[in-house]
C-alpha cells in the first residue's frame, strides 16, 4: 500500500511538474527543494537570472501545497507604474484617487486562501515595501481610501533576478523585508549550468511550435544540436524558446532551419561575489563528474580536495540535497 501511494503521489507530481522540462542533476536539486517546501505554508524566495523559469517554479510550489485548490495570483512588480502598484496589491475604494470610479479588489484579496506570486520583487518601490512587510507580519491591510482593516490569508512566493542582499547594502531594499522574504530561498541555475537539458528543451519547443504551425519536424541534426549545447544562452530558457520558434518558422521541410547563433554575446558582464564564483565552480565540477562526489573520477578529485571538504562546501552553498541518492543515480547511469 505504501508503495502504491508513493507511485500515485509521483504520478500526480509529474502531472503538476509537466511544464518543467529537464532531468539534469542541477534541475533535480531545485525540484527536490520544491518538494520539501511546497507542502508547507512558508514564504519562498526564488532567485535566478532572467529567463530561467522562476514563474514555473512558483507555480510548482503552489501545485503541491495545501492551497492548490485555491487561486494562484501573479503580479509583476516591475510591469506596473509605481503610483498604481499599491492599488494593484491592496485594492481601492471608489473615489480613492483620480480615475477610481469603481471599487476594486487588490491581488491580496483575489489570492485569499491561495498563493500570491510577486515577480521582480527587487523592483518594488521603497515606499511600498513597508506596507508589504506589514501584510507579511500581521496578515492585514487596508484598501486605498478605506479605514477598514482586512485580513490576508495568503502564501507569498517572491522572485527576482537581482542581488537583494546587494540592494539592502545600498539601501535600495528594506533589510527587514528581505529577511522576511528569505525564509526558504531557491536558486535556479542558468541554462549554461544545465546544458544536458538543452536537447530535451529543444525537442519540447520544436514539438510545441511545430504543432502550432502544423509542421512535422521529427529530427534535429547532431551538429545543429551540438552547436545549441555549446552556446551559453545568456537569455536562458526564454532565449532558447524564442530561437526555436524562429527556427520552426524558417523550416520548409522536416529538418529545422536553424538561424545563425550570435557570434558575440551581447550582455553586460555583471560582477559576482567570491561566494557565487565558488558556487558556480562547484556546480561545474559536479556536472562534469555526473554528480559523483568521491572516487578517482569524482568531483572531489577533479577539484583537488577531500570528499568531506567538498560536502561541507556543497552544504554551505545549498547544493547538498539528497547527496547519496544523486551519487547512486549518477553511478547507475
Amino acid at each position: 500500500m505504501a508503495y502504491a501511494a508513493t507511485v500515485a503521489q509521483r504520478a500526480g507530481e509529474s502531472t503538476r511538474f509537466q511544464q518543467i522540462v529537464g532531468d539534469s542533476p542541477a534541475l533535480e536539486l531545485v525540484l527536490e527543494q520544491v518538494r520539501l517546501v511546497g507542502p508547507t505554508d512558508s514564504t519562498v524566495l526564488i532567485l535566478g537570472e532572467t529567463g530561467t523559469g522562476k514563474e514555473l517554479i512558483a507555480s510548482a510550489v503552489h501545485s503541491i501545497s495545501p492551497r492548490r485548490r485555491r487561486p494562484f495570483i501573479k503580479l509583476n512588480c516591475a510591469a506596473i507604474p509605481a503610483e498604481l502598484l499599491e492599488s494593484e496589491l491592496f485594492g481601492h475604494e471608489r473615489g480613492a484617487f483620480t480615475g477610481a470610479v469603481t471599487q476594486r479588489l487588490g491581488r491580496f484579496e483575489a489570492a485569499h486562501g491561495g498563493t500570491l506570486f510577486l515577480d521582480e520583487i527587487g523592483d518594488m518601490p521603497l515606499e511600498l515595501q513597508g506596507k508589504l512587510l506589514r501584510v507579511l507580519q500581521e496578515q492585514e491591510f487596508e484598501r486605498l481610501g478605506s479605514t477598514i482593516t482586512r485580513r490576508a490569508d495568503v502564501r507569498i512566493v517572491a522572485a527576482t533576478n537581482q542581488d537583494l542582499a546587494g540592494l539592502v547594502a545600498n539601501r535600495q531594499f528594506r533589510a527587514d523585508l528581505y529577511y522576511r522574504l528569505n525564509v526558504f530561498p531557491i536558486t535556479l541555475p542558468p541554462l549554461r549550468e544545465r546544458f544536458s537539458d538543452i536537447p530535451l528543451l529543444v525537442r519540447h519547443f520544436v514539438e510545441k511550435y511545430g504543432a502550432r504551425m502544423s509542421k512535422q519536424i521529427p529530427r534535429i541534426a547532431n551538429d545543429a544540436m551540438g552547436a545549441l549545447e555549446r552556446y551559453p544562452w545568456p537569455g536562458n530558457i526564454r532565449e532558447l524558446q524564442n530561437f526555436i520558434e524562429r527556427a520552426v518558422i524558417l523550416t520548409k521541410n522536416d529538418v529545422p532551419e536553424l538561424p545563425p547563433l550570435p557570434s558575440v554575446v551581447l550582455t553586460k558582464a555583471e560582477p559576482i561575489t567570491f561566494r557565487e564564483a565558488e558556487r558556480r565552480h562547484l556546480l561545474k565540477a559536479l556536472e562534469a563528474a555526473n554528480w559523483v562526489v568521491s572516487g578517482p573520477f569524482g568531483a572531489a578529485a577533479r577539484l583537488g580536495m577531500p570528499r568531506t571538504t567538498l560536502m561541507s562546501k556543497m552544504q554551505k552553498h545549498g547544493i547538498s540535497v539528497r547527496l547519496r541518492w544523486l551519487d547512486r543515480g549518477a553511478a547507475a547511469r
